[in-house]
């Protein structure tokens, strides 16, 4: 079928949905829902067979859903309506929720039902959520409504009851410190993670927070400021305290939106927010406490026989400089250990999404720090390239894109959870990229397809991703077990008795390679373009740069996006082997 899909933005789960669509042999087209273009003809353009909304945030108009059948993906169980479904649920401590695909009519939220699914809701932030068990969710109703459409025969059933639920506020996210324990901060706090924030006073200013976790040792005055790690700060609750991780200053009327940074940085661009106070201690997190560590942490190190897991989690999957020198402290003092497998990643959301957008904009020079950072993220991929003593996986439980996607594979083995996004592109950013992605990504794909993946910049589904060689392994598991599944395949790799001879032909091969060419002339000649790219104030990168920041809707959908694409292998209209070339797994 021609499916159309029309969303508010193309964000993570529309791209979940533009990736499995195809994946599964329809024709797929997006067009985003702007406010300049009429709906109605736009959707008369394309002709499609079906209009799928993924992510909507207003009402498909009349002159649409009368002529096309328009199924809405709605983030709450049947009978729930209303914008702030996740918000809800999250904030009111609810355990299980529900994805349903309802068709649109003049009522928002209240149409026929075409498929249903529920899912449990963990102790993790909304965004968190989002792309993970909801995401889940809505995938299985999306393709039972799809192919329920596609039937011909299917009658969807009418709603009956439900209750259209008001959008939650600030007024209804506002913490109140001296009385609020431990458990409601974190609910509001995960509620808002990562939009709109919790609107809060904080050393004289105020201050949007994004994101919480848990700490069960430090106590202070509900409200104060206790410590910091990772650049995060510690708030002390009625009961105990939290870490906040990012902090985000208010909009400023007619400029665009202010980026969230890690809440020290934040704090420092602001003196007048830390005048007249004594800096706060860091306080690292304790050591090797395993995967299940009390004490959080956005970097951890825990072994399991001859394996070492190196997990992080940096917010929104964007790393700093700060973050990528962090990290490859951590990964320099994992390969002192005396372990034959290192698993890189294996959390449940994001792998990485590469360099810190928000630190770039909101550094004195922007061009400098993009520099700094990429330099940070290149440092960090040579040290995972070079590691010939050992085998090295990705783990990657949630999406990865851009440098973040490159930096993936750098690993000897690459496995993804099967509901995992790939974006291994840069193009639509601006840039050419680095992370040595002319080493790792056509010795994975071949040169054609390496040409293809990152020119057309669609997302990949896991499965199209494993056929492609972009990936080895995929892991058929919910978000919250990909931890644990990953422990077990990794334990097992390590004990496997052709792993050591896998390690000394990867050595050997590493070795070829470099006499073929040099690492350093990859690197040399990806940063050459890089940095004439971000040392030009006219580059396309500064402008689409500030607009992804500071939030700015396109005025038209990217051209990219508007073409239909049918993909029963992975890339559009691209033939790939049924066996596509690859590193290999166990």
């Amino acid at each position: 079928m021609h499916v159309l899909l029309v969303a508010s933005a193309f964000n993570s789960l529309t791209q979940r949905v533009h990736a499995e669509l195809r994946d599964h042999g329809h024709r797929v087209a997006v067009e985003l829902a702007l406010p300049d273009a009429p709906l109605g003809d736009t959707v008369r353009r394309h002709r499609p067979d079906l209009v799928l909304a993924p992510m909507l945030r207003t009402a498909i108009p009349e002159d649409v859903w009368a002529a096309y059948t328009c199924l809405v993906v709605h983030p709450g169980p049947v009978g729930d309506r209303g914008p702030s479904s996740l918000d809800h649920a999250v904030q009111d401590g609810e355990t299980r929720w529900g994805v349903t695909v309802l068709q649109a009519n003049a009522e928002m939220d209240a149409g026929d039902v075409w498929a249903t699914a529920d899912c449990p809701v963990p102790p993790v932030g909304k965004s968190d959520l989002y792309r993970g068990e909801i995401a889940d969710a809505a995938l299985e109703a999306v393709l039972l409504a799809v192919e329920r459409f596609a039937s011909g025969t299917y009658v969807p059933r009418p709603q009956t009851g439900g209750r259209a639920r008001p959008p939650v506020r600030q007024e209804d996210r506002r913490i109140d410190w001296a009385v609020d324990g431990t458990e409601r901060v974190l609910r509001i706090l995960r509620a808002a993670d990562s939009q709109p924030g919790v609107r809060d006073h904080l050393l004289g200013a105020d201050w949007y927070l994004h994101g919480g976790h848990r700490e069960d040792g430090l106590r202070g005055r509900p409200g104060e400021l206790l410590a910091t790690r990772a650049g995060a700060v510690c708030r002390a609750t009625a009961d105990g305290a939290v870490w906040i991780p990012e902090l985000r200053a208010p909009r400023v009327a007619g400029r665009p939106a202010t980026p969230r940074l890690p809440a020290t940085l934040a704090l420092a661009d602001r003196p007048d927010a830390l005048s007249e106070r004594p800096p706060l201690p860091e306080l690292p997190a304790p050591p090797d406490a395993g995967p299940c560590r009390p004490a959080w942490s956005d970097i951890g190190y825990h072994e399991e026989g001859r394996t070492g897991f190196l997990t992080f989690s940096f917010p929104g999957g964007a790393m700093s400089t700060a973050h990528c020198r962090r990290l490859l402290d951590a990964y320099r003092t994992a390969c002192t250990r005396p372990t034959t497998v290192l698993v890189l990643g294996g959390g449940r959301d994001f792998f990485s999404n590469g360099i810190h957008l928000g630190v770039i904009d909101a550094a004195a020079d922007p061009a400098e720090e993009s520099w700094a950072n990429i330099n940070a993220m290149d440092d960090l991929a040579l040290a995972v390239l070079t590691t010939t003593d050992r085998l090295v996986v990705s783990a990657l439980g949630g999406n990865a894109a851009a440098g973040g996607a490159m930096l993936a594979l750098a690993a000897d083995e690459v496995w993804c959870r099967s509901g995992v996004v790939l974006n291994p592109h840069y193009r639509l950013m601006g840039l050419y990229g680095s992370e040595y992605w002319t080493y790792t990504l056509p010795r994975r794909v071949g040169p054609v397809l390496a040409d293809r993946l990152t020119s057309e910049a669609l997302p990949v589904g896991a499965a199209a991703a494993q056929r492609l060689g972009l990936t080895d392994r995929t892991v058929p598991c919910a978000p919250g077990d990909f931890p644990r599944e990953t422990q077990r395949l990794a334990v097992r790799l390590a004990d496997l008795p052709a792993t050591a001879s896998r390690i000394a032909a990867k050595k050997a091969a590493r070795e070829r390679d470099e006499a073929r060419r040099p690492l350093a002339a990859h690197r040399e000649a990806e940063l050459a373009r890089m940095r004439r790219t971000f040392f030009d104030p006219d580059a396309a990168y500064h402008a689409l740069r500030r607009a992804f920041v500071g939030k700015e809707r396109p005025s038209a959908t990217p051209p990219h996006l508007t073409r239909a694409a049918a993909d029963r292998r992975g890339v559009t209209g691209l033939a790939v082997p049924d066996a596509a070339p690859g590193p290999g797994s166990c």
